[in-house]
């Protein structure tokens, strides 16, 4: 009976566990309540990567320097054993033409490749010339100057046909034939349409046609201003390249043409020509707003001789997209060196130069320190600082403050 008895007891016993087994099991892994743990029904999330709304942009930065001139001696710096490379020269400055928007420079030379190397007083530098400063940056080219014609046509249409193979915005002041003369030189920057007028007021050369170089006249002028405005330009900037030399202030004659632009509605006036730098004027515009005109920048490339033919600058011009005006106006003051001994210079042995370099003056100490000029960064920058403030303000800048400036 005992025996009988234990066998229906272990089945009862197997009942009892597995009915515990089941509700720890129940306690453990099925309760919803809060005391417990929760099966987690949510949807895992998902990474999503925020894009930030990119920034539009309210300003256009236009700079401009002076003339670019292919001397014997900074085509003998730039020789290499298979042509020409003036990209060195320029290192020290490369940065602030290539990050503007627009950059004008004046290449006071042809650049045909008909024709041999050669520099002042009848120039015309390698195709390499033209090259290096579309390498640099420069993007609104003038042509229009006292040396455009040294070659002729034949050196005048040479040039253009380099200029035709590389990147720009505008090309001006020159042209092949009449057509060419007629044809405005158009670009679109943060959608403003700008129209590029090119003029000097002589040659050195006698020309063989009214059309290969634009001479400054009221006439031609007035004919190419109201093509460009025909044609929807709603910014115009005039490239002018006056033949009076080695001064600091500019003629009568510039004042007048200044106030002629302004009374015809022009929005920027560069100068150039006089080799020196000379002040800045805003002038009130025909239709409102201000005409900015630069009467001249001076050289930038060059082995002048004089002390201020070698200091020149970049000026600075921030555009409002918006009101199509000029909102900044500054100018950072570069140095152009070249080294010689004394003893060189006193026997005026012009190739002995070497080392050429561009700086911006606040970063030329030492290469002055070098030169034969006889002066120093601080001395040329409170010169400069009050030539180009002597009519308007403009903010001068340094190697430090140009990037910050406007922004």
């Amino acid at each position: 009976m005992k025996r009988k008895k234990q066998r229906r007891i272990k089945p009862l016993l197997f009942v009892v566990v597995g009915a515990v087994l089941v509700v720890a099991l129940w306690w453990v892994f099925g309760r919803t309540d809060s005391t417990g743990p929760v099966a987690n029904t949510e949807p895992e999330p998902t990474t999503q990567t925020t894009t930030k709304p990119k920034q539009t942009k309210t300003t256009l930065r236009l700079i401009a320097t002076g003339d670019m001139l292919p001397h014997d001696t900074v085509n003998q710096a730039a020789r290499t054993a298979t042509g020409y490379d003036y990209r060195p020269i320029f290192s020290n400055v490369s940065q602030y033409l290539r990050d503007a928007d627009m950059a004008y420079c004046n290449q006071e030379s042809p650049s045909a490749k008909q024709f041999s190397v050669s520099g002042y007083p009848t120039f015309n530098a390698p195709t390499e010339f033209a090259q290096d400063l579309s390498d640099e940056g420069c993007n609104i080219i003038n042509l229009a100057n006292n040396h455009a014609n040294d070659r002729g046509q034949a050196g005048i249409n040479g040039t253009l046909n380099v200029w035709d193979s590389l990147p720009t915005l505008a090309v001006a002041g020159t042209a092949r034939n009449s057509a060419g003369q007629d044809r405005i030189a158009y670009f679109t920057k943060g959608g403003i349409k700008f129209a590029y007028l090119g003029y000097s007021k002589c040659s050195n050369s006698t020309l063989a046609n009214s059309y290969g170089l634009n001479l400054l006249s009221r006439s031609l002028f007035n004919s190419q201003l109201a093509e460009a405005r025909a044609g929807g330009a709603q910014m115009i900037i005039v490239g002018t390249h006056w033949c009076r030399e080695n001064i600091s202030t500019q003629t009568a004659e510039q004042d007048e043409w200044a106030n002629y632009f302004a009374s015809k509605g022009v929005d920027i006036v560069i100068g150039t020509g006089p080799h020196w730098l000379q002040p800045v004027k805003s002038l009130p515009r025909a239709g409102g707003g201000k005409t900015i005109v630069w009467f001249s920048l001076g050289n930038f490339l060059s082995t002048q001789l004089e002390l201020n033919g070698l200091i020149g600058g970049i000026a600075v011009m921030d555009i409002d997209i918006s009101s199509h005006s000029v909102t900044d106006v500054g100018f950072m003051p570069t140095y152009m060196h070249y080294e010689w001994t004394a003893s060189e210079k006193a026997r005026g042995d012009l190739l002995a130069r070497h080392n050429l370099k561009l700086y911006p003056l606040d970063q030329a100490a030492g290469a002055l320190a070098r030169s034969q000029n006889h002066t120093s960064v601080s001395a040329q920058t409170r010169r400069v600082t009050d030539l180009m403030n002597k009519y308007t303000d403009v903010t001068m800048l340094t190697s430090k403050t140009y990037a910050s400036f406007g922004r």
